[in-house]
């Protein structure tokens, strides 16, 4: 079966790999799933494994399958597994459990262990191959009428985690009553950002370099968002013209900026 992969630790490695077909039974107790691959989002993560900045290869190779961003279709299940059957379409989830606490009771991404376990990022392969196999707790059911826009569900989870994360912090005041937003970055994440706290009712302003005509400043337009370009107007003083801020969003990769 073939898979993308790449060497960790060597720079530009992205090769064409060769996998055993999976089957349903490497999962215990009859809950294994199997899923065949129908599409595959490659963003800078990818890149960035590819470039050696992180990622290691699962015990017992020496390669890793990258893609975290996936949609596929159940093809066979278990004996002992009732939530999917084949036919349903599934987006699988990137984290798997550790040791730690927050591992055990089901919160895996904000465990506390320096060793993590990610499916095409870490220890883990990914999902850019034929198939895959996993256990249906790391599988979530599409609804047809989802099946096109569905690749984009991992990098939207990212966003609803932050500004859940946000609230969790400031519930603790009672008075926190968040209306204005800025969203620090204009690509993919940015702009699924802008659409999520749009649609939850904040003023929300996007920040970037670019300027001129753009896909991605055309759907801000369109989503009724407010751009402004760095290149016309620093943050800290757009921040003085359409904020306070209740609410900042980083989506540049480089977290500093927030503090400008």
């Amino acid at each position: 079966m073939k898979a993308v992969a790449v060497i960790p630790g060597q720079a530009n490695s992205i090769h064409l790999a060769e996998l055993p077909k999976p089957s349903i039974h490497e999962v215990p107790n009859g809950r294994g799933v199997l899923v065949h691959v129908l599409r595959v989002g490659v963003d800078g993560t990818d890149k960035e494994i590819n470039a050696a900045e992180y990622g290691q290869a699962p015990p017992g190779y020496e390669f890793l399958v990258i893609g975290h961003e996936c949609f596929g279709r159940v093809l066979e299940v278990g004996a002992n597994v009732w939530e999917l059957a084949p036919g349903d379409y599934v987006v699988p989830t990137v984290r798997r459990p550790g040791c730690s606490f927050y591992d055990r009771i089901g919160q895996y991404d904000m465990t506390s262990e320096d060793i993590y376990y990610e499916r095409g990022i870490n220890l883990r392969h990914g999902y850019l191959t034929e198939q895959f196999v996993d256990d249906p707790e790391y599988l979530v059911k599409i609804p047809k009428g989802l099946k096109d826009v569905a690749v984009l569900l991992e990098p939207a989870s990212i966003i609803e985690k932050g500004i859940i994360q946000a609230h969790e912090a400031q519930r603790r005041f009672k008075v926190w009553r968040p209306k204005k937003a800025a969203v620090l970055g204009a690509g993919t994440v940015g702009l699924l950002a802008a659409l999520s706290l749009k649609m939850k009712g904040f003023d929300v302003t996007s920040f970037g370099k670019q300027f001129g005509v753009s896909p991605n400043l055309d759907l801000l337009e369109a989503l009724g968002v407010r751009y402004v370009s760095t290149n016309d107007l620093s943050i800290r003083e757009a921040a003085k013209r359409f904020g306070p801020f209740d609410l900042m969003f980083e989506a540049t990769g480089y977290s500093p900026v927030v503090f400008e």
